[in-house]
């Protein structure tokens, strides 16, 4: 693989490796283990495995390592591992490098199950976490100590859309020699350059774009080779959060059309945004493409001027105008996924984020009346006409 090659011709050909039947599309090696010719040489993979040797598929695979490589060369990483979902990656990324008595710093505009890694679990084995408002350099600036060892934040916050400034906290965070550590499912790995700009490590859930048609669960935890190898592969292959090679096999698939469809999407949700901002049933609508949208200048620098996939309607009258909204759409479904081929709108107040008190719901702005609509492949008129009369049907 040439290192030269643009983003679209890697996310086909990177990681290539072919068995001795030269296929055109990637192997599956559905298998669990490997034979060894010798006893002896079992002995030297168990001491040091080389670089296309395998184990065990808790360990690695030959299809999951296609992925891993894949993946790593798209984002500018050095090395990556693939773990059973995005949940698997976050967690195993944030424990796999702390002890009790470490500092974390974290952006508190978080994914549910992310907040409940950070405030339950971490927590409960004596790692202190900070939490700041993520837009904000100043809160950043004061709870980062001496002793911080790592700082987490979703570059795009599910579901209020706020883009937190890699370079700037990356910056902060590396004059005590934290590791920055970002989520980076919104911003994908078409639009964002995150390594480049200053984050060592970047995880994703590739079940949402990725994958990007519904089909399987997946993550992956990008970096340095010292810290993947080291760090990460450790923990992971002793507590099972491996993904399996069928899996790996769609995310493969997933990755050669994956910036066909995430352009295609963020120019509908782009039209989408412009169409529907100012509508007479909408509180507001949070778009980062949008020129109204608070970081839209960093958006511009950051991002390449592209907003993502996903935007977020909050539509007057709270619950029971969003739920009107919601069993009025018909081409969108209603589920909890997002970066998916089909349309799909979401109500996070009693689904992705209902474990949240009403008080913390309240600081992120994930009001009654909010809906997380993530942009699919269809027409944009289409989408544009039925969420219309949806809100139309909102307000009655």
């Amino acid at each position: 693989m040439s290192e030269s090659w643009n983003k679209r011709t890697q996310a086909v050909h990177g990681g290539i490796r072919r068995s001795q039947y030269n296929e055109v599309s990637e192997a599956i090696f559905l298998t669990q283990g490997f034979v060894y010719d010798t006893a002896e040489q079992a002995e030297a993979r168990f001491i040091e495995t080389g670089p296309d040797e395998f184990i065990y598929a808790r360990y690695g695979n030959p299809t999951v390592a296609m992925f891993e490589q894949r993946i790593a060369a798209l984002e500018g990483a050095e090395d990556g591992f693939a773990t059973a979902s995005g949940m698997a990656a976050v967690n195993g990324a944030l424990t796999s490098m702390l002890k009790a008595g470490d500092h974390v710093v974290s952006a508190k505009a978080l994914f549910g199950s992310c907040l409940y890694i950070l405030e339950n679990i971490l927590t409960r084995y004596g790692v202190e976490v900070t939490f700041v408002d993520g837009t904000d350099l100043d809160q950043w600036k004061a709870a980062i100590r001496p002793d911080t060892k790592a700082v987490f934040f979703e570059s795009m916050s599910n579901p209020t859309l706020e883009v937190i400034d890699i370079r700037a906290v990356a910056e902060l965070a590396h004059a005590v020699g934290a590791t920055v550590i970002v989520d980076n499912v919104f911003s994908t790995p078409v639009f964002s350059q995150a390594i480049a700009q200053g984050a060592d490590v970047v995880v994703y859930s590739a079940t949402k774009h990725i994958d990007g048609q519904g089909r399987a669960l997946g993550g992956v935890i990008l970096g340095a080779k010292e810290f993947i190898r080291g760090t990460v592969e450790p923990y992971l292959k002793h507590t099972g959060g491996a993904l399996s090679p069928f899996n790996a096999w769609i995310m493969l698939k997933g990755l050669e059309t994956l910036a066909l469809r995430v352009n295609a999407q963020a120019e509908t949700a782009q039209k989408l945004a412009e169409a529907l901002e100012g509508h007479e049933a909408l509180e507001r609508i949070m778009y980062p493409g949008l020129k109204s949208h608070a970081q839209n200048a960093l958006v511009q620098s950051q991002l390449g001027g592209k907003g993502g996939t996903v935007l977020s309607l909050d539509i007057k009258g709270g619950k029971d105008a969003a739920f009107r909204f919601l069993n009025a759409l018909t081409i969108p479904v209603i589920s909890n996924n997002l970066g998916d081929a089909k349309s799909i709108a979401t109500h996070p107040a009693t689904t992705t984020h209902q474990r949240l008190s009403d008080a913390q719901k309240d600081e992120l702005g994930i009001t009654p009346g909010l809906i997380r609509f993530s942009v699919g492949l269809e027409d944009a008129d289409d989408l544009l006409e039925d969420i219309r009369r949806a809100l139309s049907a909102a307000a009655v």
